[in-house]
């Protein structure tokens, strides 16, 4: 009962996250439904609610998608995507939770970090941010932070930045629960990422981007430091 209203709390403020800053459901969120589900169908319902938070916040910026460069982050993760199901095909739970949280930390850290370098900007960056992304996404429905890194390093504004990765995460949230296969995910979920995501539109404008930012890590990154310890232990 407890793990299920965590996951119901965790949907939610994910949800939030996700309006508000453009990443962040599945950071938040995965950790708890894995955990509640198991690696293979937490991280599959991780990615069929983040395909629904990724819609409010995309259709109300619709107009600021830079769609060439969601595409050439798209046609990498894509090609990676296959590739890292194919080498995971047989692993276990408890590797699929180690692999997970380890996703999740590495992508928070990145995300908090803040790297930045003038000169991965190119075709070759774009691709190895895509690919990074697909194989995150796989191995625990994290693909958001390293576009998310990059296209920060590149300098997109912001709110270009925010309704490119939407549509971006989209397609690839689609990519990857093609290999994971879909699932049916309860109502009740679905049911608080729609509370959430209209929580997070409503005030998303009134939050300021640091404060947003630093709570959806701080979450996040509790979230996943949780999920590996447990699968360790």
């Amino acid at each position: 009962m407890a793990l299920a209203c965590l996951a119901l709390a965790a949907v939610a403020v994910g949800a939030i996250a996700q309006a508000v800053t453009g990443i962040g459901f599945a950071l938040i969120a995965g950790p708890p439904l894995i955990a509640a589900f198991g690696p293979a169908r937490g991280i599959a319902s991780t990615l069929v609610l983040a395909c629904a938070a990724n819609l409010v916040p995309l259709a109300v910026e619709r107009r600021y998608v830079q769609v060439r460069k969601a595409v050439a982050l798209l046609i990498p993760a894509g090609l990676v995507t296959p590739l890292v199901a194919l080498a995971l095909a047989g692993a276990d739970d408890r590797t699929g939770a180690i692999l997970a949280g380890t996703a999740i930390l590495i992508a928070t850290a990145m995300l908090a970090s803040g790297l930045r370098w003038d000169g991965a900007t190119g075709p070759i960056a774009t691709a190895t941010a895509g690919a990074a992304s697909g194989a995150m996404n796989y191995i625990g429905a994290v693909g958001g932070p390293a576009v998310a890194v990059f296209a920060a390093n590149a300098g997109w504004p912001p709110r270009e930045a925010r309704a490119t990765l939407q549509a971006y995460l989209l397609a690839g949230n689609l990519i990857t629960l093609a290999a994971l296969g879909f699932v049916l995910v309860p109502i009740d979920l679905v049911a608080a990422l729609a509370v959430g995501a209209g929580i997070g539109v409503v005030i998303g404008r009134r939050i300021p981007d640091n404060g947003a930012r630093t709570a959806t890590l701080l979450i996040a990154g509790l979230g996943g430091a949780t999920l590996l310890l447990g699968a360790l232990a």
